[in-house]
């Protein structure tokens, strides 16, 4: 839109996808539709925000008081939000205003579509509709701080909306609702200031409304005046005492700072003193972002210096596998024009990441101590983003340990590492782990056949970054972390009750060299198996090599990954193996025996849950072996 087209005064159509979020937010999202003040005033505080950072670099844009006013008209039934911030342009309403959360909301929709809950709105910067739940036409009047005009928007909240010139007096918005009659009472003195202070009394700006003085009575011609009455605190809560703030405080503050319907799971609000002064207040939201996992947009807590705002998304007070949590940092002690570049560079800001990674961790670990349930929901959702830790940041390796949770060959219960070697047998050497896709690969996996037989717990790992977990962290309680797919796993030590010697040969011999020879391509060795118990043969890890099911993953992103020639584990104690060394004993060389061989590979991949590189000459090999073995039988 041009500077030419806002003098005349344009109409022009929402964004495809605002009406439909309009009309998700007008008919179906709140159940209460009293919280439009709280997205309103949270955005007129933004403003002032903005100006007053603005303001660091040219204070002549600064007015003598960043205030918010709330006026109202019964006659009219109209309610006035208006604050004296950063304001808009004419291109700047348009943009801001005719579409929501720009490249946000084809996914929102996506999600909506397939059955998303649709608290996930708040994640999408779409408070200001709100305000249609209470009004069936808003406009907003806006003049730009440093700009000579002001250009007014108006819309219905159906296809389209108009901008066109206006007049204000200073820089900042107006937002005018047209109440519908349902919401009239919205207009009265004594409901708004009951909904300021319900929803907006943590504001860090003051909130006015208009309030009339009776006439002194010694002054007979004397009559009421008019005056702006503060009727919030008006102070950062940040700032004030835990003892003095309320949970539902803490609360409403977390919604107006992330726009969140749903209170945070957990807080902690604390000031560090010291080589750095600094406040904070943070929380972990009950409900993830839907783009939790897109490293490239901005996430962070927001930034203040001395109380001025200085920036929303400072990523540098928080590791990237702590991206989830949201809150408040105000320093002291860092300058006023800091800006991103200096914050990277800065001694300061390396002191107040560690001191907040740290109540971080203080907090998570608060929540697994007192409300196991709580943090259960927690790991849930953030687990894997924690386990990034580990990779980025192995110094926090032990903190980081106590907070894992995993699925266990157990039972159903999800228990931690202390929980796990709380209620290890005192004979057992280390902690057994098994990898893969889901915990049904997992459990079913031949791997842990010794374990379980010898009643030894195996934690399930199915997240395709606990490679980076157990890569980093090879013990916990001076007790090894030991893959039960790995070789040389020997679960035959002090175990001579139930091997028969005579019955088990010391080695393979001219057997196992067959195998390996005919397997070449697939295998690097054959090794005899103390871990089997029911299955003939398994794939195990070699030295330095890759689990399976990370290699899979890892191939399917990158076609030039070399595969891993595994260990082909034989036990030779099984009824299958030994009819195959007799028919080896006949005749090593038979062709029958090496498309045995090739099925056993089959099927110890099957039994892992990989592919199987030739279904088609699988199924051709087992037809051929079912033929022979059926024939067999029949002339039998």
């Amino acid at each position: 839109m041009t500077e030419q087209a806002a003098v005349t005064g344009t109409t022009h159509s929402f964004q495809a996808e605002v009406s439909k979020v309009l009309s998700l937010v007008i008919n179906s999202l709140y159940s209460n539709k009293e919280i439009f003040l709280r997205e309103l005033v949270s955005n007129a505080s933004d403003a002032l925000d903005k100006l007053r950072f603005k303001g660091i670099a040219d204070p002549s844009l600064l007015p003598e008081e960043l205030r918010i006013r709330i006026a109202t008209d019964e006659d009219a039934r109209t309610l006035t939000i208006s604050d004296n911030g950063v304001g808009m342009t004419a291109e700047e309403l348009v943009e801001n205003l005719g579409t929501v959360a720009q490249s946000g909301t084809q996914n929102f929709l996506s999600q909506l579509e397939q059955g998303a809950d649709m608290n996930l709105i708040g994640q999408f910067g779409v408070g200001f509709y709100s305000g249609y739940l209470v009004a069936d036409r808003v406009d907003v009047v806006s003049r730009a701080a440093g700009a000579d005009t002001a250009n007014r928007w108006s819309s219905d909240g159906q296809e389209s909306f108009t901008v066109e010139p206006a007049q204000r007096d200073e820089a900042g918005s107006d937002v005018i609702l047209y109440l519908k009659e349902e919401h009239a009472e919205i207009a009265t003195g004594w409901k708004l200031r009951n909904l300021i202070q319900k929803y907006a009394d943590y504001v860090d700006h003051p909130i006015q409304v208009e309030v009339e003085r009776p006439a002194p009575e010694d002054e007979e011609d004397a009559e009421p005046t008019r005056e702006w009455e503060t009727v919030n605190q008006a102070s950062a809560l940040w700032q004030r005492s835990p003892s003095d703030i309320t949970d539902e405080q803490y609360e409403e503050f977390y919604k107006h700072l992330t726009h969140d319907w749903e209170p945070s799971l957990a807080r902690t609000h604390f000031k560090i003193e010291g080589t750095q002064l600094f406040r904070g207040l943070l929380f972990v939201p009950k409900r993830p972002p839907f783009d939790l996992n897109d490293r490239d947009r901005r996430r962070g807590v927001r930034l203040y210096v001395k109380r001025v705002f200085i920036m929303d998304d400072c990523e540098d007070l928080l590791p990237p596998w702590l991206r989830f949590i949201r809150g408040v940092i105000d320093s002291d002690d860092l300058p006023l024009n800091v800006s991103r570049e200096l914050l990277q560079d800065s001694a300061a800001t390396r002191v107040i990441r560690k001191q907040v990674t740290k109540k971080s961790l203080d907090l998570l670990e608060s929540l697994a101590k007192d409300k196991k349930d709580d943090y259960l929901d927690l790991w849930e959702k953030y687990g894997t983003v924690i386990k990034e830790g580990f990779h980025f940041d192995p110094s926090y390796k032990d903190r980081l340990a106590s907070l894992l949770r995993f699925s266990t060959s157990a039972g159903d219960e999800v228990i931690g590492l202390d929980e796990y070697v709380d209620r290890m047998p005192f004979s057992q050497p280390a902690i057994y782990y098994a990898m893969g896709a889901s915990r049904a690969a997992v459990e079913s996996s031949p791997h842990l056949e010794g374990l379980l037989d010898k009643g030894c717990e195996v934690l399930y790992l199915t997240d395709t970054i606990d490679q980076w977990v157990v890569d980093n962290l090879s013990e916990f309680r001076d007790k090894k972390l030991v893959s039960a797919m790995v070789g040389g796993l020997d679960l035959d030590e002090d175990d001579s009750d139930d091997k028969d010697a005579e019955s088990t040969p010391e080695t393979l011999g001219e057997f196992g060299d067959r195998i390996k020879s005919v397997l070449s391509d697939n295998i690097s060795d054959v090794r005899k198996s103390s871990r089997l118990r029911k299955s003939p043969v398994c794939l195990v890890v070699p030295d330095g090599g890759v689990h399976s099911h990370i290699e899979q993953l890892l191939r399917a992103g990158n076609a030039e990954m070399p595969r891993t020639k595994r260990i082909l584990e034989i036990n030779a104690q099984h009824p299958l193996i030994m009819n195959l060394q007799r028919l080896h004993s006949t005749d090593a060389d038979a062709d029958e025996l090496a498309k045995w061989f090739h099925l056993l590979y089959d099927q110890a991949l099957l039994s892992e849950g990989s592919p199987i590189e030739d279904p088609a000459l699988f199924a051709s090999r087992m037809t051929d072996l079912m033929t022979s073995a059926t024939a067999a039988d029949a002339a039998g």
